[in-house]
């Protein structure tokens, strides 16, 4: 009794864990991956660390106050700070200022400093975003090999019970006396290597499914299960003819590796208006309160002045402007100039390149979907065809009008149809829905 209330539990608990395991979607992968993902929240943090000396450069406008205090024990030879004359003697002396300084013009660099920063901080943005969308990518593409490996281990397993089939009407047919030893051995040889492509096949879904976890930052589980989705030729046939100029034209529009560059470059031409801004006069307003004590300073009685009396007395403010003018610096500040001038040029060349490589990569896109779904066609056709060889050849096998050999190339060349037409199948699938993205279709739920 107790066994089998043993035996009881032990089932309910695989049951509640076979039944409790999650089966993922495409979606919920790539959330679950964007959320956890090391390198996009490194680059969150650079994009938080833009954002506040973005901010940092508007408060820039405001004017600095500084304050000053200093108390001092003098002995020796020291300056009378009432008198100005060297005297000896020991005493004490404190004084204190606050000063007030306000930028009037610089070159206008601070105001093309903010707008500098401004543009770095969304470029910080689209790099985040960027990263978002190759990281999907990365999960997409190790998503569809799970279902690639899945289909070939569930096509492996289809040709292994055919061998075990045949092995099994051999076995009787050797019994019955009708087929010899020899062909028993040729069944039982074909049926063992079916079972070693399921095993090969089993270990590169294990193996993809590895780096679909390892993609996701699923630390915690060693297995991931993926929803089953309903087959359907019109997953594979809703692309149409796609022109590379109105797909890019499209891409170009909102790709962030894109809109990045171009960020960058509006912050290199604020960058060179800013160190311009070196070359020209600049004008401050100050500003500043300032008194002092000291032991030295004495009354009629020769009594020193009391500390509030003397702050009192030697309180002094005033109120200025300053103007600096750069002749040489040693030519530094249009060296700066010069190579800022060059940081824009290159900035404008990386833009080009990162153009060119977005209408490269849609050219590919373009061409692959024409040749996959060309290929795809064709592939059918040839599912149907060796499907049908080998109903023949099965037949055939079967009346022993050919043998086991040639029974076991009809199935090989059925099953690698099969598994071409499975490739060729998820590959298009793959390629449509890169070429949906980059028309602009939200095939990714990134936020």
């Amino acid at each position: 009794m107790k066994f089998k209330i043993y035996i009881s539990v032990v089932f309910f608990i695989l049951a509640a864990k076979m039944f409790s395991q999650k089966a993922w979607t495409l979606d919920e992968c790539v959330s679950y991956a964007v959320e956890n993902n090391l390198q996009v929240k490194n680059l969150s943090y650079t994009k938080d660390n833009n954002r506040e000396s973005y901010r940092q450069s508007v408060r820039n406008l405001l004017p600095n106050f500084s304050g000053f205090s200093q108390y001092r024990y003098n002995t020796g030879l020291n300056e009378d700070p009432s008198t100005g004359v060297f005297v000896n003697q020991e005493f004490n002396s404190f004084n204190y200022s606050v000063n007030a300084n306000l930028d009037i013009f610089q070159g206008f660099q601070k105001l093309n400093s903010i707008k500098a920063a401004k543009f770095i901080y969304e470029a910080a943005k689209e790099d985040v975003l960027q990263e978002k969308f190759l990281l999907a990518f990365r999960v997409m593409s190790a998503y569809y090999d799970i279902k690639f490996n899945e289909g070939l281990v569930a096509n492996s397993l289809e040709q292994q019970d055919i061998s075990q089939t045949n092995y099994d009407m051999v076995q009787r047919q050797v019994e019955l006396g009708v087929m010899a030893e020899a062909d028993l051995v040729e069944a039982e040889s074909n049926l063992l290597s079916d079972k070693l492509l399921v095993t090969q096949n089993r270990n590169l879904l294990a193996l993809s499914k590895l780096t679909l976890l390892q993609e996701m930052n699923l630390t915690e589980e060693s297995d991931i299960e993926l929803q089953i989705e309903e087959a359907s030729e019109n997953d594979v046939e809703g692309s149409g003819t796609v022109e590379v100029d109105s797909l890019y034209t499209a891409a170009k529009g909102f790709i962030p590796v894109i809109k990045s560059q171009e960020y960058l470059v509006k912050a290199a031409k604020k960058q060179l208006n800013a160190t311009r801004g070196n070359l020209y006069p600049s004008l401050s307003m100050i500003a500043g309160l300032e008194s002092r004590y000291s032991e030295t300073t004495l009354d009629d009685n020769d009594v020193p002045v009391p500390f509030s009396d003397q702050l009192n007395d030697n309180f002094s403010r005033f109120i200025g402007a300053q103007i600096i003018v750069p002749i040489t610096n040693g030519w530094s500040s249009r060296s700066q100039v010069k190579q800022q001038k060059i940081a824009l040029l290159q900035a404008e060349n990386n833009l080009d390149i990162q153009e060119q490589a977005l209408f490269q990569l849609v050219q590919q896109l373009v061409q692959t979907n024409n040749a996959l779904v060309a290929e795809y066609e064709q592939s059918n056709k040839r599912v149907e065809s060796q499907g049908l060889a080998f109903q023949i050849a099965q037949k055939r096998y079967e009346k022993g009008l050919i043998n086991a050999l040639e029974l076991f190339q009809a199935k090989n060349l059925y099953g690698t149809a099969q598994n071409e037409n499975l490739q060729v199948r998820l590959r298009l699938k793959v390629n449509e829905s890169t070429i949906d993205f980059y028309s602009g279709l939200p095939i990714f739920n990134i936020n």
